[in-house]
């Protein structure tokens, strides 16, 4: 097939999964065309089957804001045209569904049917989404896409909660490639932390106030009045500054590190004894995902998606959120000599479950679907 993925190029979930689902389907011989305004940050190598279309976004002085969603369409009709692409596969809603649609009926004109694959992520949904002023042009569409899957149960159902969308949903979860996240032998980086066998945390998230990185320092600064550990912070965004005055202010400087945004964060968790992730709105929670492939037991709130993925007692443990005390008691649980191992071990099982290898097959089967259903569809209103 020759598919146009269209996605935010950053570091936010969506986009890594966008790239890395079209980087697993170029390596199975498809043809993947990425349709966003720059490199995405995970298409990191080259491929015969991986291609590059930047969206131009030309400033005018008539236009405050760029209009990007135009210049998105634009570009998805010049694709679809000279590449024939099969299918495109528009991951979060806002304002790829919306640019895919203008694009469907601009080509629909020109006598070429593309079918529209939409693939909710999250906070398009439970918190862009729901602002009045997008909510219409969402709903609108969802409705109109040709496929919608949802990267958890719990999206797919806040998704039905929350908008008047009568499409169905298919749920396809977020997947990790175990060839890319797995541990490595980092002994002597562990030592460099952690000199005196202290037990090592890490988080990772772009630091915004929905991803609670307070708790994390919180639960932390009681743990250190009970066993030696040492923290890493992974990632950038609003409330890092906060968070490093936070340190300060409680006196842990000397056993957090802020190691800012990394690429190779596999490095970091290959060293780490245990993950926590407390956000307070998560639809799937990738970043932990990535831990437990390499072999980190993780310590989550029970919010959105997240309980979907951690198994509670076994791959780590599930809180409430903002329960700090009961995430310090479940923290020294895990990071218990008695128990470690045990939770490492589970970790990586349950981490295999979302191997790329077994979620690759379901978006390929989807894709056939939603091709099949919308041929007929186009020959019936010809």
């Amino acid at each position: 097939m020759k598919i146009g993925i269209v996605c935010y190029p950053t570091f936010g979930g969506s986009g890594v999964v966008a790239t890395e689902l079209g980087k697993a389907l170029a390596k199975e011989g498809h043809q993947i065309h990425f349709i966003t305004y720059s490199q995405p940050t995970r298409l990191d190598f080259f491929s015969e089957n991986l291609f590059y279309h930047e969206v131009d976004i030309k400033s005018y002085p008539l236009f405050e804001h760029a209009p990007y969603e135009l210049a998105l369409a634009s570009k998805m009709v010049n694709v679809v045209k000279y590449e024939h692409l099969d299918l495109l596969h528009v991951h979060y809603a806002i304002p790829h569904a919306s640019a895919a649609y203008m694009a469907k009926q601009i080509l629909k004109q020109e006598g070429i049917d593309i079918p529209v694959v939409t693939t909710l992520h999250g906070t398009d949904i439970t918190l862009v989404g729901k602002d009045p002023s997008y909510e219409p042009v969402v709903t609108f569409s969802i409705n109109q896409s040709d496929g919608v899957t949802a990267v958890s149960e719990d999206l797919k159902k806040a998704t039905y909660e929350h908008f008047p969308v009568k499409n169905e949903i298919e749920v396809i979860p977020n997947f990790i490639d175990l060839d890319r996240f797995k541990k490595q032998k980092k002994e002597h980086f562990k030592r460099a932390i952690c000199p005196n066998g202290e037990k090592l945390i890490v988080h990772t998230s772009n630091f915004r106030k929905v991803k609670r990185v307070e708790d994390v320092i919180m639960v932390f600064f009681e743990l250190r009045k009970q066993i030696p550990v040492k923290l890493l912070l992974v990632g950038d965004g609003p409330e890092r500054d906060r968070m490093e005055r936070l340190c300060r202010d409680l006196g842990t400087c000397d056993d957090i590190r802020f190691l800012g945004k990394l690429e190779a964060v596999e490095e970091v968790l290959s060293v780490a004894d245990l993950f926590i992730m407390p956000s307070e709105k998560e639809s799937f929670g990738l970043a932990a995902l990535e831990a437990l492939a390499c072999e980190v037991p993780i310590l989550t709130s029970n919010a959105g998606g997240i309980p979907e993925l951690n198994v509670n007692g076994v791959t780590g443990f599930v809180c409430n959120v903002g329960d700090v005390y009961g995430m310090t008691e479940k923290a020294k649980e895990i990071l218990d000599d008695a128990n470690l191992p045990r939770f490492k071990q589970h970790a990586l099982q349950r981490a295999k479950e979302f191997d790329v290898t077994n979620i690759l097959p379901k978006y390929v089967s989807f894709y056939e679907k939603t091709i099949e259903r919308s041929k007929t569809l186009f020959l019936q209103n010809s």
